[in-house]
């Protein structure tokens, strides 16, 4: 190795660090790599136009085609639906091959009917018994005149599953741990902080519980245990819940993204003193016209509207409607209530229901000037407004097509603050209480009706929140948003604000300068297109969603809004299913319109409208960037990249990510072509490093998980040390080993060393309970660290170490006495990097410090604050450059708030850098010889390992 070699940090653990890309199936499971943009691996970016009369469109990796249009074969009229559409698929094995269509393999979702006698069955795939993630395929008949015809289908059905068994090596109890470990550093803002008194770790707080064995549908299929873990987000308050997939044979967390639907881009999930149960109904109801007390309120706008109340049998007023039942079934059809969580916390009101919450209770008909502030009036005159506008529009009964009741909890904070946000938890809507700068979110029409929205596509596409299908999911949730807006509040399609969303959220703000987002900004897929890691938006759901709904918007101002809303809502109840990306939402509404009788003329105005956002087949191609790639699509996710002597060691997937991650070793320069280090044992090899010497990687088994070595030249593999739970930060130099391990007994990590020439391993610290440290690096025997130790007076002091593995001494940094926080450390040459938050006023921004390696001439690389400032959040070392990885806090999502990379020179004189310019997410930077970085980048909608050889200054 050159004296001006390697970088020593593995890339902090953290917040938006996992990545993932692909979309659809490759974006959203190949995509569970780094970045989650591109296509389904099932039709990766051959999905054509749907043919104008009859055709079929093949699926991609499946012998079952996608999309089959223009049919008219008749099926068995007798019996359910369901029954006649499987019939229709095992009549036709030869077009669907679809081996088992019985009820077992097969399972019925659900059956809706339409206008005309239409049918659309959704039928869930399962192989062996167990479900298959976004396996879904939807049969669309008619029935009249005693005579029941198929007319069309489509979908993903995975023909290539093959799996040896569907009972998972690892246990449920390794799995949660593993997933609630995964989920823990996820949200660590990439500091090791001093807990308040009395605060538990933020793994302590996250809670998993387990759900069903899933096959991931990649490959011949990835079988895995699907975890949910349920927390709080210790930065702000938010509540937590993340879909954990561990992988059944390895046990290593191979998908993660957030169940939350948000009308803003913020997290959101469980929390944790709840009721699990939803607050039941007066259950003896008056009857006839006594269900329904006229009442009136003042919208936030100062509009005056009449509301529905109910007089329950104690005589109390409460905010229920049950205007919209049917006058002769008065016990049947919806109820819309809206509780009132006033200071209730965000964390306790998803998923479950908040202690002791209550519906609001006024005192009279005549709803005062607190029921408008607290946004109890828009909220629940709004709601009726959503369920007239698709019961009106497309005869669908509420949001799960089953006159479901409809509630809505309103005034939810985070940390006892205003909570700017609002959320689709599965089962209600959820509205943050204003505060500053914004009213209570549900003050506009367009947040209510796009959190209700979120509540059809759940039951019918079901379209999964991460990627490119969350992305659909929130494009949907925007347009009928806007639509029943526009309609609500006699706004007219032409009115230049009539694309704006949360425009009337503001305190002060005019709508322009106000709105979240806007359907007719013009974003393009080659010009806006944002590849973004699931940690980061859950996969660009905001942040590339105006793309596809800009289509749609354009699509209805030329089309007009009756043929156009009832084209897309065609497209989402019968054509879309969980997977689809951008290229298959096209088609099917593409698809949807034919089937409604749009002309030619029509049918090209769709068309353009997709062609003008650049949603085309094969429109990922068109995503440029400006460094050298040396590696494309390795598809890994939570694992980084290693480098060091002119070496870069990496995890790597096949395309369509279900191959078990292996180790590749390589040339930084990208001369000559990578080699297979690690065995194909089918266990996870991630987490490898390189000094250019030797490679080292961490091999997840479902008993344990190895530290193994080899040397770069060739030899033999062997196992270094061995540990029971997760691990993270695993950096190699010389002789010398160092990573950061998980305590599952105490819940606190601690950074362990192994000698692989003598044998010799330990702990840093000493490893005692009340001691935590993690975030190492490592050079020449020396190992740089974070550490959490209680000082004289029992109190936790936070400083910066070096270990000396030969003399066994502990040399301390000069960190400040009034650090809140200590971020990744870097060791060169001649001195030690680190990240030092000192800022009580958490602006999310810290300093770079260095000094030497017996803590003299300390210095200040980039200041916390003022001018070279970065939002520094881990970082990596050469002899000649500090690489910064920034992460900007994101109340909205943009892109200049993801992951992006800064370079320094180690005494800071210049200032910082922007090391490349490219669009999408930049992670696990990794410092080589000079001033080469090397990290996974997520701008072509793929996980690519990407060099640049010099800074590429400002962009």
């Amino acid at each position: 190795m050159g004296t001006s070699a390697r970088r020593r940090t593995a890339g902090a653990p953290g917040r938006r660090t996992g990545v993932a890309v692909g979309q659809g199936i490759a974006a959203l499971l190949a995509a569970a790599g780094l970045l989650v943009t591109a296509v389904p691996a099932a039709h990766a970016g051959t999905t054509p136009d749907a043919p104008a009369a009859s055709g079929t469109t093949p699926g991609s990796g499946t012998d079952t085609p996608s999309l089959v249009t223009g049919l008219n074969e008749e099926v068995a009229a007798s019996g359910t639906a369901a029954d006649a559409a499987r019939g229709h698929l095992k009549a036709r094995k030869g077009r669907y091959h679809i081996a088992d269509t019985s009820a077992k393999d097969l399972t019925s979702v659900g059956t809706t009917t339409g206008k005309g006698g239409k049918e659309t069955v959704r039928l869930q795939q399962k192989y062996k018994g167990v479900e298959v993630l976004g396996g879904q395929y939807v049969v669309r008949m008619t029935k009249k005149d005693g005579k029941r015809a198929v007319t069309g289908t489509s979908g993903n059905y995975f023909t290539k599953l093959k799996l040896d068994t569907v009972t998972p090596r690892v246990s449920e109890k390794t799995a949660i741990e593993r997933a609630v470990g995964a989920v823990a550093a996820k949200y660590s803002d990439g500091l090791l902080r001093a807990p308040a008194k009395g605060q538990k770790t933020a793994e302590a707080d996250f809670k998993g519980t387990a759900g069903d064995v899933t096959i991931l549908p990649q490959g011949t299929g990835v079988l895995t245990r699907h975890i949910t873990v349920t927390g709080t987000d210790p930065a702000d308050g938010s509540p937590v819940q993340q879909e954990v997939y561990i992988d059944g044979h390895s046990g290593f967390p191979v998908m993660q993204y957030s169940g939350i639907q948000t009308f803003g881009a913020t997290n959101t999930a469980a929390g944790a003193t709840q009721d699990a149960a939803t607050p039941a109904p007066d259950a003896t109801l008056p009857a006839g016209d006594e269900l329904v007390v006229k009442g009136n309120g003042v919208r936030y706008n100062g509009q005056k509207v009449d509301i529905n109340l109910y007089r329950d049998t104690k005589g109390a007023l409460q905010m229920i409607d049950y205007g919209r039942r049917d006058a002769d079934s008065p016990f049947e059809g919806p109820m819309i209530a809206t509780y009132d969580a006033r200071g209730r916390e965000a964390s306790s009101a998803s998923g479950v229901w908040p202690v002791g919450v209550k519906y609001f209770q006024p005192a009279t008909p005549e709803l005062g000037e607190e029921y408008t502030n607290s946004g109890a009036v828009d909220a629940h005159w709004a709601a009726g407004k959503v369920y007239d506008y698709y019961k009106n529009h497309f005869g669908r009964k509420s949001l799960d097509g089953k006159d479901g009741f409809i509630y809505s909890l309103v005034g939810v904070v985070s940390n006892g603050r205003p909570y700017n946000n609002a959320f689709w938890d599965g089962q209600k809507m959820v509205y943050g209480q204003g505060g500053g700068d914004y009213r209570t979110f549900s003050a506009d029409t367009d947040v209510v009706g796009h959190e209700m929205t979120h509540g059809v596509v759940q039951h019918t596409a079901n379209l999964v929140y991460a990627g490119q299908s969350g992305a659909m999911n929130e494009a949907l949730a925007d347009y009928f948003g806007n639509a029943i807006d526009l309609e609500a509040n006699g706004q007219s399609m032409d009115d230049p604000d009539a694309g704006l969303l949360g425009e009337d959220l503001c305190t002060t703000l005019g709508p322009r300068e106000c709105a979240l987002r806007d359907l007719n900004d013009g974003a393009t897929t080659s010009k806006n297109f944002i590849g973004v890691t699931y940690g980061g938006d859950n996969g660009g759901v905001h942040l590339n969603s105006t793309i596809f709904s800009g289509a749609l918007w354009d699509m209805r101002q030329d089309l007009g809004a009756e043929l156009a809303d009832q084209i897309v809502y065609r497209a989402l109840s019968a054509y879309m299913t969980p997977l689809d990306g951008f290229t298959e939402g096209r088609a099917a509404v593409i698809a949807a319109a034919q089937e409604l009788g749009a002309t030619k003329a029509q049918l090209k105005v769709v068309k353009r409208s997709f062609d003008a956002h650049g949603i085309v087949p094969g429109w990922e191609k068109a995503l440029g960037v400006d460094t050298d790639s040396l590696l494309s699509k390795v598809n890994i996710y939570n694992t980084g990249v290693g480098a060091g002597g002119g070496k870069y060691a990496v995890s790597r997937s096949n395309e369509d990510g279900s191959e078990p991650y292996s180790v590749w070793l390589g040339n930084t320069s990208g001369k000559g072509q990578p080699q297979l280090v690690s065995a194909n044992n089918g266990d996870y090899n991630v987490y490898a490093d390189t000094d250019g010497k030797t490679v080292v990687w961490a091999d997840y088994a479902s008993d344990a998980v190895r530290i193994m070595a080899r040397p770069v030249k060739g030899g033999l593999t062997k196992q270094v040390d061995g540990i029971g739970s997760n691990i993270s930060g695993l950096v190699v130099d010389g002789d010398w080993v160092a990573y950061t391990a998980t305590n599952p007994q105490y819940g606190v990590t601690n950074v362990r060393y192994v000698n692989m020439k003598t044998g010799e391993r330990g702990l840093v610290d000493g490893g005692l309970p009340y001691r935590v440290s993690g975030l190492p690096s490592i050079r020449d025997g020396k190992i740089a660290y974070v550490a959490l130790t209680p000082d004289t007076s029992g109190n936790p002091t936070l400083d910066v170490r070096v270990f000396d593995g030969a003399t066994g001494t502990t040399t301390k940094m000069p960190v400040s006495d009034t650090v809140m926080g200590v971020g990744q450390t870097a060791i060169t040459d001649d001195g030690v990097f680190w990240i030092e938050d000192d800022d009580a006023t958490d602006t999310g921004k810290a300093a770079v410090r260095r000094a030497n390696l017996d803590g003299s001439d300390a210095v200040t690389v980039t200041p916390e604050a003022g001018e070279g400032s970065l939002y520094a959040y881990t970082l990596t070392a050469s002899d000649d450059a500090v690489t910064v990885t920034t992460a900007p806090p994101a109340t909205w999502w943009a892109n200049d708030t993801l992951m992006k990379l800064y370079q320094i020179a180690p005494d800071g004189k210049g200032g910082p850098q922007r090391v490349s310019c490219n669009r999408g997410e930049q992670a696990y930077g990794a410092a080589d010889e000079g001033k080469r970085v090397l990290w996974l980048d997520g701008t072509t909608g793929y996980t690519d390992l990407v060099t640049r050889e010099r800074p590429a200054g400002t962009c």
